[in-house]
């Protein structure tokens, strides 16, 4: 059986330092939350949502005109789902996160924002529901989610709540399907 990877550990690797910060760590922090309450509301695996929600952004590249952010070039120019579902996937393996999971993740990733979808749309599983609702929730006018701050030790401290909290929700789902099959 393979070990959870926690958020704590995505969170302290060096790859999620660097490109989540830049999309915006509070707003990662923030989205993990959401993804954890609309998981217990949907019927989704909290573990996975609130991993494909706080690495959501991973793959977010700064558009800059004249040395300014330019949010409608980040707009028509945009793909960074793309390149974040397959950033993120990149991580959770070398984490030693379970495979399939680590799929649906990048998966959830790849479909949280349709700025990029062609116009006839696509049909979400609820993790991929759940994760892009986590996203809008949390947005701002003209990206200003990106900009909000938080300090490393609040960070660090909301992370490991959440951590806490997705383990007593795994351990209370262990205890009921074993209370089933008895």
């Amino acid at each position: 059986m393979m070990k959870r990877v926690t958020l704590m550990e995505i969170f302290e690797h060096h790859i999620a330092q660097k490109y989540v910060r830049r999309a915006g760590l509070a707003h990662a922090i923030s989205a993990a939350y959401h993804a954890y309450k609309f998981s217990l509301e949907y019927g989704v695996n909290p573990d996975l949502a609130t991993k494909a929600a706080f690495l959501h952004d991973i793959g977010h590249y700064t558009w800059y005109r004249n040395g300014q952010w330019d949010y409608n070039l980040y707009k028509e120019n945009d793909i960074h789902a793309i390149k974040g579902a397959e950033r993120a996937h990149k991580l959770l393996i070398r984490l030693d996160e379970n495979p399939v999971a680590a799929k649906e993740i990048a998966l959830a990733i790849l479909l949280h924002t349709d700025s990029y979808l062609p116009e006839q749309g696509i049909q979400l599983e609820p993790l991929q529901k759940v994760v892009a609702l986590a996203d809008t929730v949390d947005e701002e006018p003209g990206g200003a989610h990106h900009y909000r701050k938080i300090s490393d030790e609040k960070a660090k401290k909301m992370i490991q709540k959440l951590d806490d909290k997705i383990m007593e929700h795994l351990n209370k789902e262990k205890i009921k399907n074993q209370a089933t099959m008895n």
